[in-house]
């Protein structure tokens, strides 16, 4: 297992230093992303994702199956995460701590999209307490430049969106499944589409504060909060992971810059679906 190693004391003091004034060591603006690029397909239900130096890939597959006994008349939906050594130095998939990273992120995602209803899991029924629609998200961590979890988010919506399920005809008590050659296949559900996007603190105080940190950022940080909005400018999960509280200002403060960084991620969503539908 190889360890990982952190910044050294110049480069944690530079960056520091650096957002004391102002600017950050990549040049951007404390409220600035990285280049954002979104690629759909070229088979349904395959999204590739680059922020950055971080790349994640999310493919969208599903299967017919059993309901769960105490939800009959709804879909299954499953979030599987992969943090493999080949996304960076020093991960190792069999490290406690990137298992940890890769659970926080599977259950965020899974949060951010599941439990805030954005996949309508009754349309997903094809038999009432008989056959429903699994729908399963992979998701492969490609390069770890930082921010995985908006990366991962992203992608995961994105797949999602561009996703296509086989047509299926109900006659009676007999489900038909159609070949996507026979019938075209249909769009999931979805009411909504939930975006994370996470800031960095720094500071004894946590006083400094940052949009979408890089990986060397993440690694002096003293805190991370996480925001999820919709483009109905709903609030649909909240996560903070470090030691030093937020306060209401912070907070807020956060929640104005996101809605705006919601906008511009939803629009490059909107341009790669189009883009994928037109090739």
């Amino acid at each position: 297992m190889v360890a990982e190693i952190g910044p050294s004391n110049i480069e944690s003091a530079f960056l520091l230093e650096a957002l004391k004034r102002g600017t950050r060591v990549d040049g951007r603006g404390i409220y600035d992303y990285r280049t954002l690029k979104i690629a759909c397909g070229p088979t349904y239900g395959l999204a590739e994702v680059q922020l950055g130096q971080t790349r994640v890939l999310a493919r969208v597959s599903c299967e017919v199956t059993r309901p769960f006994p105490d939800r009959p008349t709804e879909g299954i939906v499953l979030f599987n995460t992969e943090l493999s050594s080949m996304a960076g130095f020093g991960l190792d998939s069999s490290s406690s701590k990137s298992s940890t990273q890769e659970v926080a992120i599977s259950r965020m995602v899974e949060r951010v999209i599941k439990q805030s209803r954005a996949i309508d899991s009754e349309a997903l029924c094809i038999l009432a307490g008989e056959k429903v629609w699994t729908v399963r998200i992979d998701i492969h961590f490609l390069d770890h430049g930082g921010n995985l979890i908006d990366a991962a988010s992203i992608a995961a919506i994105a797949a999602l969106r561009h996703f296509r399920r086989p047509d299926v005809t109900v006659d009676g008590e007999e489900a038909i499944i159609h070949d996507v050659k026979e019938r075209n296949p249909v769009p999931l559900s979805i009411h909504h589409t939930p975006i994370c996007v996470t800031f960095g603190f720094f500071g004894a105080a946590g006083d400094m504060l940052v949009l979408d940190p890089t990986l060397l950022e993440e690694q002096v940080q003293v805190s991370s909060f996480t925001i999820t909005l919709n483009s109905h400018r709903e609030i649909c999960a909240l996560n903070k992971a470090g030691g030093i509280p937020l306060s209401p200002a912070q907070i807020q403060r956060c929640t104005q810059v996101a809605l705006a960084k919601v906008d511009e991620v939803n629009e490059k969503i909107q341009l790669a679906l189009k883009a994928a539908a037109s090739a």
